[in-house]
């Protein structure tokens, strides 16, 4: 089997791509600016949205852990258990400070880690 076509379909194979490339154009005139601006600006809102989203989340996260690493210090726990909290919020506020820089993904992932680090400190409690 070749990778050739009959004669015949090969028009109606050229006229199906001249109508997708048509298609696929933008409108020229005053309504292309508009919609482009209004794309821009609800991707802008999105973005600064995730970034107060990521700070926000960090740092409510960094201030619960360093609260109870503070608790457990004074309390009977062994060593390990607030060193966990403690370790865990640094990576929250780790995670925030990429947050607020537009590293929202990455932020995540770091937020993620550092609840799973004190997770693993109230375990060993």
């Amino acid at each position: 089997m070749s990778g050739r076509t009959d004669s015949d379909t090969g028009e109606h194979i050229r006229a199906d791509e001249d109508t997708r490339a048509g298609a696929g154009t933008a409108p020229a005139g005053p309504e292309a600016d508009v919609d482009g601006e209004d794309e821009h600006e609800d991707e802008r809102e999105d973005a600064l949205r995730a970034r107060w989203t990521a700070t926000g989340t960090g740092a409510v996260l960094t201030l619960a852990g360093l609260a109870a690493s503070l608790l457990r210090l004074t309390g009977s726990a062994p060593a390990l258990v607030p060193a966990a909290y403690a370790l865990g919020a640094a990576v929250c506020a780790l995670g925030a400070l990429l947050g607020a820089r537009g590293r929202t993904r990455r932020a995540l992932w770091l937020l993620i880690a550092g609840v799973m680090v004190m997770a693993v400190g109230d375990q060993s409690d």
